[in-house]
């Protein structure tokens, strides 16, 4: 009597699961939120990449207009060697 109780009160608690918000949603909604999902790490991949592409040639146009001076002071070769 007693297993008989215990193997119902085992399936009730399966079927009792909670609800998740994929079951409640139609999946017309749900494909759209993953497109939309989708569309949103495209454009942060593409903010990402510009941002890296504007610090490369900052950088780039900052090397070019260096005077001899900082050139100088960054180069790390000894130049009391050569005099």
């Amino acid at each position: 009597m007693k297993k008989k109780q215990k193997r119902q009160q085992q399936q009730v608690k399966k079927e009792e699961k909670p609800a998740t918000l994929g079951d409640l949603l139609n999946q017309d909604i749900m494909q759209k939120l993953k497109e939309q999902q989708q569309q949103l790490k495209e454009e942060e991949e593409k903010k990402k990449q510009a941002e890296l592409e504007r610090k490369k040639e900052e950088k780039r146009l900052k090397e070019k207009n260096k005077s001899f001076e900082e050139l100088l002071t960054e180069s790390d070769m000894d130049w009391k060697k050569f005099k």
